[in-house]
């Protein structure tokens, strides 16, 4: 399985809305996919999942994030019964969390096609970081509950290979560099970040970069304490990074090979410079020369969507199926209609930027 993170320093640049359509983009070129909602916000989750069945499907959750012992004790159902129907990715973690391995697993996952699946975000994922933190020091010692924690996403990942013949997994984060990222990001094959062409993702890159020197270092020493047969639950290799790609840039046609206004444009030139000064070469050191430079995709996803994103989120649905969704309700079909090319061309636009990113992939074990 490859595993993908989708990661920025800063929030609003539309991580959220570019891993639900990179997702999609993948299971239509028949990857099976796994989207993990990862960001507390959990704005990944609320692009698929219907508010009333989100709520529901909390609900039901909460006796065991509130105290996953007692719950167990007082339900009729064993955890893999209770987790026999789709569950959060907290509620998944929370066995080992508290330290109670012989329910730790994956269950079912919330399908949106046979080519495409879920595990939902909650809000209280802040827990799940809270005890990774408290145990960090531990895991430098071997501690193997302490192990767990730190490869247990990782291990849902797997499983949801083994059980259910995925692919890929694309993990949508939080715009943080603190614990739980260290541990998502450290975890996965690669990572990419999206950034809009301003001061932000210039700095924002440097951030990364430093944190990824500091992690691969922890990782690094880590890995030389711990015995062969505790290693092996880590990845093969430290993380490696993909690329970046420019996302929601407004587009001025004809004015540079982006399209985008002039002051953007200088800042989108000087991206690859940051990379190459600030990002470990080791990182992507598998790329061929000159790749990392280029944003995935070229200029397939760059501009700026204006509403066509709303309108996905509304229908649950990637912006080039909304003309033909069959719930479309009638204030909506004549602007939709009447835009159906713009919304239709979007789908080439997409594969592009997945076909390019899973190139980027090849020959990386996970």
């Amino acid at each position: 399985m490859k595993i993908i993170s989708v990661f920025n320093n800063k929030g609003g640049v539309g991580k959220s809305t570019l891993s639900f359509h990179l997702a999609h983009a993948l299971a239509e070129q028949g990857i099976k996919t796994l989207m993990v909602d990862l960001d507390p916000q959990s704005n990944l989750t609320v692009q698929c999942i219907d508010a009333s069945a989100l709520e529901a499907l909390w609900t039901e959750e909460e006796p065991y994030i509130e105290d996953f012992q007692d719950a167990q004790e007082n339900s009729s159902k064993t955890f893999a019964e209770f987790i026999a129907t789709p569950r959060s990715i907290h509620c998944l973690l929370k066995p080992v969390e508290d330290g109670v391995f012989d329910s730790f697993g994956l269950g079912e996952v919330h399908k949106l096609s046979p080519k495409l699946g879920l595990i939902p975000g909650r809000l209280s994922l802040h827990m799940f970081e809270d005890k990774l933190a408290k145990s960090w020091s531990d895991a430098f010692l071997g501690d193997p509950q302490s192990l767990r924690l730190l490869t247990a996403i990782r291990t849902i990942c797997l499983e949801a290979q083994k059980k259910h013949g995925y692919e890929v997994a694309i993990l949508d984060t939080s715009p943080s560099l603190g614990m739980l990222n260290r541990v998502i990001i450290s975890m996965s094959t690669g990572f990419f970040v999206p950034c809009m062409p301003d001061m932000f993702s210039t700095f924002g890159l440097t951030n990364i970069g430093l944190a990824l020197k500091t992690w691969r270092s922890q990782f690094a020493t880590m890995y030389s304490v711990l015995s062969d047969k505790k290693r092996g639950a880590f990845p093969a290799h430290f993380v490696k990074f993909l690329g970046y790609t420019l996302y929601n840039a407004r587009k001025l046609a004809g004015q540079n090979e982006y399209d985008i206004a002039t002051a953007h444009y200088g800042y989108a030139k000087n991206l690859p410079k940051v990379i190459a000064a600030r990002i470990p070469e080791e990182c992507y050191s598998h790329l061929k020369l000159g790749v990392i430079g280029n944003p995935i995709g070229g200029t397939s996803i760059i501009h700026s969507h204006n509403t066509l994103p709303a309108m996905a989120q509304k229908y649950r649905s990637p912006m080039w199926k909304v003309p033909a969704h069959p719930g479309l309700q009638h204030e909506d079909k004549s602007t939709v209609s009447g835009n159906r090319a713009i919304y239709e061309e979007k789908k080439a636009m997409y594969h592009a930027f997945a076909t390019d990113l899973m190139a980027r992939l090849e020959n990386l074990e996970d």
